[in-house]
């Protein structure tokens, strides 16, 4: 009879240094159990139900298909949210923008926007930490609004919203104390798009041209005319596109242009402020 403790032992995953949290959260998942339940009884035997359903996780795994999408869940700030394939997978680097935005303006009432929600996780976490903010998140994709939709009802954030729309396409006339966004920016030809998670996910949510920054050029571009006076836009980008996007930030002429670096040191993300 297999036990816990066999089952992970034996799990053939591809080599990387996730591979055993990989394993314990597909077992966990099939036995409907935590991960501390694995640890507190290794030496449980595993029905005969739950070692087929792990090894159907372990064999999409095996594949490629990152594990949120298999367990069709992933945490980002201290959220649990449900994912999918017409998603982003939110990662750890994006909290950022959440640190950033947080530090940045005061907890009196704020319209904030987030531009192409996905799951809805930037602007969950806004609406989480800041109950007197009202955040609008929009995507142009209509799963993506529906899913980040359904994040909140589960969530009861009621100062959060979701709606359809292409960047600013259908928010003519509302203005922002602050809007922020994690776009597509990565470009076209970049060799990790066939390597990895994200082969799975949407390239919509990852490629913006051919140096990544087409989507970000037209945020720039497009922002003052629905931010507040003194109001601040703030994107996420490649570890390596910083200063132009701080070039694209002070030609479009915001103020106090900066960036900030994530856990890896990297700037991550770029700021700047708009005076009407």
């Amino acid at each position: 009879m297999a036990t816990i403790m066999t089952l992970l032992n034996e799990a053939q995953l591809p080599d990387s240094p996730s591979a055993r949290l990989d394993a314990e959260l597909l077992l966990a998942a099939a036995l409907g159990k935590s991960r501390s339940f694995l640890r507190t009884w290794p030496e449980r035997v595993v029905s005969r139900e739950a070692r087929d359903l792990f090894d159907s996780f372990l064999a999409r795994r095996q594949a490629g298909e990152p594990v949120a999408y298999i367990l069709g869940r992933q945490g980002f700030w201290s959220l649990d949210l449900e994912v999918a394939p017409h998603t982003l997978i939110p990662r750890p680097d994006t909290e950022l923008l959440v640190e950033t935005a947080l530090d940045l303006l005061p907890a009196t009432p704020a319209r904030v926007l987030d531009l192409g929600t996905g799951t809805g996780a930037i602007a969950l976490a806004l609406a989480c930490e800041r109950p007197g903010w009202q955040v609008l998140g929009v995507d142009r994709v209509a799963e993506a609004v529906a899913l980040a939709e359904r994040n909140r009802e589960r969530l009861d954030l009621a100062n959060a919203a979701f709606r359809s729309s292409q960047w600013f396409s259908e928010l003519a006339g509302e203005r922002f104390s602050l809007i922020v966004s994690n776009p597509p920016y990565i470009p076209s030809a970049d060799p990790h798009l066939a390597q990895g998670d994200v082969r799975f996910e949407p390239s919509s949510a990852l490629v913006s041209g051919a140096d990544g920054l087409d989507d970000i050029r037209l945020i720039v571009e497009q922002a003052p005319a629905h931010l507040e006076n003194g109001g601040w836009l703030m994107l996420e980008h490649g570890f390596d596109q910083a200063d132009a996007v701080r070039d694209l930030l002070l030609t479009r002429g915001f103020a106090h242009v900066e960036s900030r670096r994530d856990l890896g040191g990297h700037q991550r993300i770029s700021l700047g402020s708009w005076t009407c």
